[in-house]
């Protein structure tokens, strides 16, 4: 068994990508969260606006 180097074993660690699918999800949550704080108030009034729609066309069923 032939011993590495300090510099072979950072080299190998870093070619590793076990973990880039787990970083990947990661950031697509912390840029997600970060519009959904962005744009909170827009995103409220418009479920209120679906919900106000929903509402009104349920009473006409009714």
């Amino acid at each position: 068994m032939k011993k590495r180097s300090i510099f072979e074993e950072g080299a190998a660690f870093f070619r590793e990508e076990d973990g880039v699918g787990v970083i990947e999800v990661v950031l697509i949550l912390v840029v997600l969260i970060g519009l959904v704080i962005i744009f909170k108030q827009q995103i409220n009034k418009l479920l209120q606006d679906i919900f106000k729609q929903i509402n009104s066309q349920s009473r006409e069923v009714y």
